[in-house]
């Protein structure tokens, strides 16, 4: 008698299942990966201000000068127009000027360049940092992602300068991105 041997493989129907199941998984997976990838982007933004904040309080303390935050799209000079999305620097300083202007001959601590898909908004031109007068410049930097799927979040620096961050704002409204 001649047996039939069995055949490893897969049916139409169990393939066609398969196809079917993976292209739901990913219809539902990719638009969180996406509010994934947007909220760690913002989330790297912010954490680059703040520890440019951080990094102004130290320098000023140290070299008992002003040190001064600025937005910056060329990354030697303060570019009040652009806003803070293109990117900032830290700079000293030396003449103390308001709102910070950088001149020729300041050194430059750190320049960073915004991802593209980040949009900054604050209620200053600029930060300065003192070491020897009580008060920092304060104020509030929001932080939002262009394409709408990052949840927006502020960093707000107090009148000492130091920073945090924060989701709402004082009156407890979720800081929006809108306009």
């Amino acid at each position: 008698m001649h047996k039939r041997g069995s055949r490893a493989g897969y049916t139409l129907f169990e393939l066609l299942v398969t196809v079917v199941l993976v292209g739901l998984l990913l219809t539902l997976a990719i638009p969180s990966f996406g509010n994934i990838l947007a909220n760690n982007r913002l989330r790297g933004e912010v954490n680059a201000l703040f520890h440019a904040v951080h990094l102004a309080r130290k320098e000023s303390v140290i070299r008992r000068q002003v040190v001064s935050i600025c937005p910056t799209v060329n990354g030697s000079e303060c570019g009040v127009r652009s806003g803070w999305s293109a990117g900032w620097m830290t700079f000293v300083n030396n003449d103390r000027d308001w709102p910070a202007v950088r001149d020729p001959g300041e050194p430059i601590l750190r320049i960073h360049r915004t991802d593209p898909a980040s949009r900054i908004t604050a209620n200053r031109s600029s930060f300065s940092l003192r070491s020897t007068e009580l008060r920092a410049t304060n104020g509030t930097l929001v932080f939002c992602d262009r394409t709408g799927r990052g949840k927006p979040r502020a960093l707000v620096i107090s009148y000492t300068g130091r920073p945090r961050v924060a989701y709402q704002n004082s009156r407890g409204q979720d800081y929006s991105c809108s306009g």
